[in-house]
């Protein structure tokens, strides 16, 4: 089936000497998984290597057999045009970390557009702000609204947080967050892009938040993988 669609690059893997598997997280249909033949051997070619970045946002029109296999790009245009998100050495380092965080989080091959909207919304706010040090804590808290575990913060007085139930708690299970990280994590609950920019954490208080939120995914998600742009982040932030 031929379908246009605009599309989230997650991942490109190079495949033999001119190819790329790419990972697309597509509006219309969730993830697909394309064979990009010849991309990386030719200037002439029909798409530009550029395309295939992560997190470009582009509309792309594609043949779905909906086999399993890899599928077939028939055209591929920018949808967006990012400004600094992959040149500004910060901005890209968030990315290159969220990208993988997305790759190992999403698995849906279904349609999902309130998230396609959130992810693709989330990256053009990063690529136009300055003030960006909390992006990446605010982004993986909002995206487990729509991977089904957001905290549920009915409890929110109580002195703990259960990972792995998910809930603030006034006993002590095993796994908490609580203490000063507690507090920290209570002001980007219910916030926004915005919002979370306005937070101030030094790089000691951020780097132990992001500790438990990646804590918080192992104990969600089926076979997740900490992200190996993990030990960046520490680096960017001051």
């Amino acid at each position: 089936m031929m379908i246009t669609t605009k599309a989230i690059v997650l991942s490109a893997i190079k495949y033999g000497d001119s190819n790329l598997i790419v990972r697309l997280f597509t509006e219309s249909d969730g993830i697909k998984s394309y064979m990009v033949r010849g991309v990386l051997s030719s200037r002439k070619g029909k798409f530009k290597k550029g395309y295939f970045q992560p997190l470009t946002i582009l509309e792309i029109v594609a043949n779905h057999r909906n086999k399993g296999t890899l599928e077939h790009l028939r055209d591929v245009k920018l949808h967006f045009a990012y400004t600094s998100l992959q040149t500004d050495v910060i901005k890209s380092s968030l990315g290159m970390f969220l990208s993988e965080m997305l790759v190992v989080s999403i698995q849906e091959e279904h349609r999902n557009v309130p998230l396609f909207h959130f992810i693709s919304n989330g990256f053009m706010w990063l690529d136009s702000n300055e003030k960006i040090a909390n992006f990446h804590i605010i982004f993986l808290l909002e995206l487990t609204k729509y991977l089904g575990f957001y905290p549920d913060t009915s409890g929110i007085n109580y002195p703990y947080f259960d990972l792995k139930e998910g809930e603030f708690t006034a006993s002590l299970p095993s796994e908490v967050i609580d203490g000063e990280v507690l507090e920290d994590f209570k002001k980007f609950l219910d916030g926004d892009f915005q919002s979370a920019s306005e937070i101030k954490l030094n790089r000691r208080s951020r780097g132990l938040l992001l500790d438990h939120i990646i804590r918080y995914y192992q104990y969600h998600l089926m076979a997740f993988k900490k992200p190996k742009s993990l030990e960046i982040l520490p680096e960017i932030f001051t």
